[in-house]
C-alpha cells in the first residue's frame, strides 16, 4: 500500500485546490466585517487607560453646541446633576461653543478632550457632516465616542468607516406630532412656512420632513421653508421679512424654541400675532409662558436634562462591556397648554 502522505497528496487535486481558494474568498467579507466590528468595540477602551494617577474613575467628556441656547444649559445642568449623584462612578468635563455656527470651535474641543486622553466622549455634533472625521480620530485613538441630540449624517458616516451609537430622539416624529396638532386648526389651502435649524444639522433636516409630513397630511401650502440657524435675532429677520410677502400667512413651524421667541417677536412687532398660529420644539422654559399665553400653540419636549445623561449612561456601560455599537432612541413628548409637561400621557 502506498504511504499515507502520498494518498493525502493524491486526493488535493487541482478541482479540489481550486474550490479550497474559493471558498476562503467567499468568506473574506464575513472576516472582514468581523475584524471591523472588533475594532469599533476596541475604541472603546476599559475603563482605566485614561483617567488621572489620583483616580480610578473614568473620564467623560460632554460636548455640546450653543451654551447661549437655552436647551443645552439645560443639558448641562442635567448632566452636571447625574455627576455629583454618580461622583464615585465617572469625572465629568462638560464644554460648548458661543453659538450654533461654531462649528471650528467645536471640532478644536473634541481634538483637546483626544489628547487629554478622557475615556469617553459624549456629543451633541454643531454640523453632522463637519464632526465626523475628528469623532473617527478620537475613537481610533480609544476613545468611546457617543452621538447624542443631532445624528452624524450616514454617508459621511459610511465614507469615513465610521460608526458612533446615536442616542436620542426621533426629530421627525416628534416635529410631526407638533404639526399634527396645528393642523386641527388648519384647513386645506392654508398658507403656512417653516423656519428651519442650520442646513447641515440632520435633526434640523428631519424636523423640516416631519413639519412637511404634517402639513401635507392636512392640505396647508408650505409657502415658504428657510433656515432661521436655531437662533432667535435671525429667525426674527426670516418671519419678518415672510409676513410681509405673504399678508395671509396662517402658521409658523420653527424647528426649535429659540426660533420660535424670534418668530413671535416679529409677529408682535408687525401686529398680526392674534392671525399667525406659531409652534416650536424643545420646550425650553422661556417658550412656557407663551403657551400658557396662547402666543404659541405647542412645542416638543425631548428631555434636554436627561438627554446628556442618557449619553452619559450608555457610555459607562461600553467602557464597562465593551458592548458593539448600536443606537438608542430616547422619548419625545407633545406640549400644549392643555398637556404640559409632565402631564399623564
Amino acid at each position: 500500500a502506498p504511504p499515507t502522505f502520498l494518498v493525502r497528496k493524491a486526493a488535493e487535486s487541482p478541482n479540489h485546490l481550486a474550490m479550497q481558494a474559493r471558498s476562503r474568498i467567499s468568506n473574506l467579507p464575513l472576516l472582514l466585517s468581523a475584524v471591523f466590528l472588533g475594532l469599533l468595540i476596541a475604541g472603546c477602551r476599559p475603563a482605566g487607560p485614561g483617567t488621572t494617577a489620583t483616580s480610578a474613575r473614568p473620564r467623560v467628556a460632554l460636548i455640546m453646541k450653543s451654551l447661549a441656547n437655552e436647551f443645552f444649559l439645560t443639558m448641562e445642568n442635567g448632566a452636571r446633576a447625574h455627576q455629583k449623584a454618580h461622583a464615585s462612578d465617572y469625572d465629568l468635563l462638560a464644554n460648548g461653543i458661543k453659538d450654533e455656527l461654531d462649528v471650528s470651535k467645536q471640532i478644536d474641543l473634541v481634538e483637546q478632550m483626544t489628547a487629554q486622553k478622557v475615556d469617553a466622549i459624549v456629543i451633541a455634533p454643531a454640523d453632522s457632516k463637519a464632526l465626523v472625521p475628528v469623532c473617527r480620530k478620537a475613537q481610533q485613538a480609544g476613545v468611546c465616542v457617543i452621538n447624542i441630540d443631532n445624528k452624524f449624517d450616514d454617508a459621511v458616516l459610511a465614507a469615513s468607516q465610521a460608526k458612533f451609537p446615536f442616542v436620542g430622539p426621533d426629530n421627525r416624529k416628534g416635529a410631526k406630532a407638533v404639526g399634527d396638532y396645528l393642523a386641527k386648526r388648519l384647513k386645506a389651502g392654508d398658507p403656512v412656512v417653516i423656519v428651519e435649524g442650520a442646513p447641515n444639522a440632520f435633526n434640523a433636516i428631519q424636523r423640516r420632513l416631519g413639519f412637511e409630513d404634517a402639513m401635507k397630511a392636512v392640505g396647508a401650502r408650505i409657502v415658504s421653508s428657510q433656515s432661521g440657524y436655531w437662533e432667535t435675532d435671525k429667525a426674527n429677520q426670516v418671519v419678518a421679512a415672510l409676513i410681509t410677502e405673504h399678508p395671509n400667512l396662517r402658521a409658523v413651524l420653527c424647528a426649535n424654541d429659540s426660533m420660535a421667541l424670534g418668530a413671535v417677536a416679529a409677529l408682535r412687532a408687525a401686529g398680526k400675532l392674534d392671525q399667525v398660529l406659531v409652534v416650536g420644539y424643545d420646550n425650553i422654559a422661556a417658550i412656557q409662558q407663551m403657551l400658557k399665553e396662547g402666543k404659541v400653540l405647542a412645542t416638543a419636549d425631548q428631555h434636554a436634562d436627561q438627554l446628556a445623561v442618557f449619553g452619559i449612561e450608555y457610555a459607562l456601560e461600553m467602557l464597562k462591556t465593551r458592548s458593539a455599537p448600536a443606537d438608542r432612541e430616547t422619548p419625545v413628548d407633545l406640549i400644549t397648554r392643555d398637556q404640559p409637561a409632565g402631564a399623564a400621557r
